[in-house]
């Protein structure tokens, strides 16, 4: 229990570390001296701060936040099906709310992609009520089709396959929609967190803290669902709420980040496998903490890394993170007799 709470004192320590390395490094990098300096003194070095409160902060924490939403999305997920593969992206619930949010955009909906920053309340609670009904829908539709379906392999295909049919559905809106249409929504398929900004940010946080608290009140019933139904009915579950509960928060956790970053790869399959594999422990009480902890490093790490710095472009986040989730995935499938025994 001592090094459990060492490793999380170290995470929870890593997250300012890495939140101020992001600030600071970029296409142009920022002395701490300076950022503190523009941060309390925004007459002085105008141009600093505007790149630090109008570019660089929002972006930061907008990548902190989709590192704790998606993880615990992703565990939920694992958790609720059984299987080390389950993930936001993996069995297309991403793609799911990619639907929801090309529906509202590509299909006469109001606003624009690329100019998310213009966009109204109502098309920012449009975006976010399509993306999360795209996502619970494939949620859903999973959910349904897992009670006949035993084996992991089956199941990922299965995901496949419907993440194959949504995207189709999105290939026949592009077809249909104009030039702009389609150039804006490619771009915000290949994710990106420089398009958020505070206004977004207060309407993600609206949803998901509510949805992040609940998530962390149903940590018993989640170790309970791990031994059985018969046993989490016996201490007093619930089954048909608690179910009803990991599909919705699930479903908003992956769904609202999606609609403002887009699609985001392998972070919520991933990361609540490297907090296993850390602490050694099913237990969602501890899993909870480390998975938001380790997501959030990893993902602004991974944001760090995508600006190039140094350089005056930067790379879509998703590039950066396959690097990092893809052998994760290859691993977690090498050992999938072993890990099978956790679920």
């Amino acid at each position: 229990m001592q090094k459990t709470t060492l490793y999380i004192l170290i995470l929870a320590l890593c997250v300012p570390l890495c939140f101020i390395a992001d600030l600071l490094f970029g296409s142009v990098y920022i002395p701490f001296k300076e950022m503190i300096e523009g941060a309390f003194s925004q007459s002085e070095n105008s141009s600093i701060a505007s790149i630090l409160f109008e570019i660089r902060l929002p972006r930061v924490i907008t990548a902190c936040i989709t590192g704790i939403a998606l993880p615990i999305s992703g565990l939920l997920m694992q958790t609720f099906f059984r299987n080390p593969l389950a993930g936001p992206d993996v069995l297309g619930i991403s793609t799911g709310a990619s639907l929801g949010v090309a529906i509202f955009s590509l299909a006469g909906g109001v606003g624009s992609i690329a100019i998310i920053s213009s966009i109204d309340t109502l098309s920012s609670w449009g975006y976010i009520i399509a993306a999360g009904l795209g996502s619970c829908l494939v949620m859903l539709s999973i959910a349904a089709i897992t009670p006949k379906v035993r084996d992991t392999a089956s199941l990922l295909i299965i995901g496949i396959m419907l993440s194959s049919v949504t995207s189709a559905i999105v290939s026949v809106l592009q077809y249909f929609s104009n030039p702009q249409q389609i150039h804006e929504f490619l771009l915000w398929t290949f994710g990106s967190f420089s398009g958020v900004h505070f206004q977004h940010i207060k309407y993600m946080l609206i949803i998901l803290v509510p949805v992040l608290a609940y998530t962390f009140f149903m940590q018993k019933s989640l170790n309970a669902l791990l031994i059985g139904e018969n046993y989490a009915r016996s201490m007093g579950v619930h089954i048909t709420r608690l179910r009803i509960g990991i599909v919705l928060c699930a479903s908003l956790l992956a769904g609202i980040v999606t609609a403002f970053t887009g699609p985001i790869g392998f972070i919520g399959m991933a990361v609540p496998h490297i907090a296993r594999m850390m602490f050694k422990t099913s237990n969602h009480k501890i899993l909870l903490v480390s998975s938001a902890l380790l997501g959030a490093n990893l993902v602004m790490i991974c944001d760090l890394l995508s600006q190039l710095p140094g350089f005056e472009t930067s790379l879509p986040i998703n590039i950066v993170t396959a690097i990092f989730g893809a052998p994760i995935v290859i691993a977690v499938i090498f050992r999938s007799k072993k890990t099978r025994l956790q679920y």
